[in-house]
C-alpha cells in the first residue's frame, strides 16, 4: 500500500480549508510528538464544550506522528479513549503522544491532551507499520 501525502488531511492538511491545519511536532529521539492547539467553536458539541470525536482525532494524529519518529508510515490500528472530563472550546491544549513498545509491524503508543498540566483524556494505540516500512 502506498501512502502519498496530499496536504488535505483534517488535522495537518495546510490545503484542508476545513480542518485544523496543526501539523504534531516530532520529537524522534524521544519517541515522542507534540502538537498546541485551541478549537475554535466551529468543532464543538455541547455548547462551549470540544465534539469527543475531534479530541479523538487529535490523540489520533499525535500517536500517529510519534511512531512517525521509528518509520515513515504508519495506520490506526486500534485506539482506545479515556474522556476524563470535557475540554473547553476556544483553551489551549497541549497534545502530547510517546512511543510505549513495538513489535514486529505494531507500535503501541500512549497519548494525552492536557490543559495547564491537568489531564481531560487519553488514549492508548496500536499503530500498523505500513508494508514496505522496517
Amino acid at each position: 500500500m502506498e501512502i502519498l501525502d496530499d496536504n488535505h488531511c483534517f488535522v495537518c492538511g495546510a490545503l484542508n480549508m476545513n480542518g485544523l491545519r496543526v501539523r504534531p511536532l516530532i520529537d524522534a529521539p524521544n519517541q515522542s510528538a507534540t502538537m498546541r492547539l485551541a478549537i475554535p467553536r466551529d468543532f464543538q458539541g455541547w455548547q462551549g464544550i470540544v465534539h469527543g470525536g475531534i479530541l479523538a482525532t487529535l490523540l489520533d494524529e499525535t500517536c500517529a506522528y510519534a511512531a512517525k519518529g521509528l518509520v515513515a508510515h504508519v495506520v490506526t490500528s486500534e485506539m482506545t479513549v479515556r474522556y476524563k472530563k470535557p475540554v473547553p472550546l476556544e483553551t489551549e491544549l497541549l497534545v502530547t503522544a510517546t512511543v510505549v513498545s513495538r513489535r514486529r509491524k505494531i507500535i503501541e503508543v500512549k497519548g494525552q491532551i492536557e490543559i495547564d498540566g491537568e489531564l481531560y483524556a487519553e488514549a492508548n494505540a496500536k499503530m500498523f507499520i505500513v508494508a514496505g516500512e522496517s
